[in-house]
């Protein structure tokens, strides 16, 4: 498994949910930026945000 790479914090400080908006919270843990007001949650690859719907899972998965 490959080691996470981290998000430059400035780019965090920018990015919104591209369906809502709305500010998102980092899961460093999950390697994911949760949008709370979308119930969703972008994964993150090789430090890169994957910001399309498409992509994201629902909150309510596991």
């Amino acid at each position: 498994m490959n080691a996470s790479v981290p998000v430059d914090p400035r780019l965090l400080e920018i990015l919104v949910c591209p369906l809502t908006k709305t500010a998102l919270v980092y899961d460093r843990e999950r390697d994911e930026l949760i949008s709370t007001a979308a119930g969703l949650a972008y994964p993150i690859r090789d430090g890169i945000p994957i910001m399309l719907p498409e992509e994201a899972r629902k909150l309510d998965e596991a």
